[in-house]
């Protein structure tokens, strides 16, 4: 777990079941996948012995429509639900791990990192068809420049479309014939019951999904030890592991561009025992130049992995593409 420094109080004994003395509020987006993700969270809680009652927050990003390469992708869908943790509105938050900056928070930590779900990217098209099936000309829409590059460079003859909205909005644009198809992340789609429009789930050898796409992040202040305890139960190793090593490539490569970026860790048994693999992209947005790369390692040092490959990639020259800003949204 992180977050060395804890404050230790009486409420609540580091290791113990105890529930809390009044309910935990809990904060998340107002959006349905945000509040489904959380409800999840809380359902979680509850049957660790938990009240739980949820706090919706409106964020930069749900009430700014325009593109997100306009308002800023970084934080504009977690800064005010920090602010509510650190004014003590609210004792937890619940994020999307993708859209968490990738460098710390003064005073909050990231107490639990359930389970991932699928975090593949997948396609919904017209008529059933696949990504290598959409005719020369067909209109894709994603609001992320991470997407648009990989399949600017898979696809060249597509057309590529910014959009944003929630889920349900994006996929009406499919339905009204505004695109041919749209990409969005599975873990999003699955979350909301609506695994069965996808018509391809792409491969990462096709297209890297985001650092820590499907991933959620438990979030708390750093000195409440009662809500780190609590929360700890909800937290997976192998997850965590993965998505750190995904988010110290990001905070790396960060240092010296923000172009598109895809991340993807992935541990794995090997004669030798346990190792953790680590694929990267980093590209321009209309696809033209590109740089994909991967290092294996011990997932016992994810933080160390992510920042090998960050640097290796920064030697060949990644700081030198195109400036975009990084993707914060489904």
């Amino acid at each position: 777990m992180t977050g060395g420094g804890i404050i230790h109080d009486d409420r609540t004994a580091v290791g113990s079941r105890t529930p809390m003395n009044r309910p935990l509020r809990l904060a998340t987006r107002r959006s349905e996948l945000a509040t489904t993700q959380a409800g999840w969270v809380a359902d979680q809680l509850r049957a660790c012995g938990h009240e739980v009652e949820m706090v919706l927050v409106v964020t930069e990003g749900d009430v700014n429509t325009a593109p997100l390469t306009q308002i800023g992708g970084t934080g504009v869908f977690a800064s005010a639900i920090r602010q509510a943790l650190l004014d003590d509105r609210v004792d937890l938050a619940v994020h999307s791990m993708k859209d968490l900056p990738s460098a710390p928070a003064e005073g909050l930590v990231v107490a639990a990192v359930p389970p991932r779900e699928d975090p593949r990217d997948a396609l919904v098209a017209r008529d059933g068809l696949s990504l290598a099936e959409l005719p020369a000309g067909s209109v894709v829409g994603t609001g992320s420049p991470r997407r648009a590059a990989q399949l600017s460079a898979w696809r060249p003859d597509l057309t590529v479309k910014a959009i944003r909205g929630n889920v349900g909005t994006r996929l009406a644009k499919v339905a009204t014939g505004e695109c041919d198809a749209v990409i969005l992340a599975r873990a999003g789609l699955s979350r909301l019951g609506q695994a069965h429009v996808i018509t391809q789930t792409l491969d990462p050898t096709v297209m890297l999904p985001a650092a820590g796409q499907g991933a959620l992040a438990v979030e708390c202040r750093q000195d409440r030890a009662d809500v780190v305890t609590a929360v700890a139960e909800l937290d997976d190793p192998r997850t965590r592991a993965e998505v750190t090593a995904e988010r110290a490539l990001l905070a790396t490569l960060e240092a010296g561009c923000t172009a598109p970026i895809g991340a993807y860790a992935r541990i794995h048994m090997v004669d030798a025992g346990i190792e953790m693999g680590l694929d990267a992209f980093i590209g321009t947005a209309d696809g033209c130049f590109s740089l994909r790369r991967s290092l294996a390692g011990t997932p016992l040092h994810p933080e160390e992995l992510g920042a090998d490959l960050a640097r290796r990639m920064l030697d060949e020259g990644a700081d030198r593409f195109v400036i975009a800003p990084q993707e914060h949204h489904s």
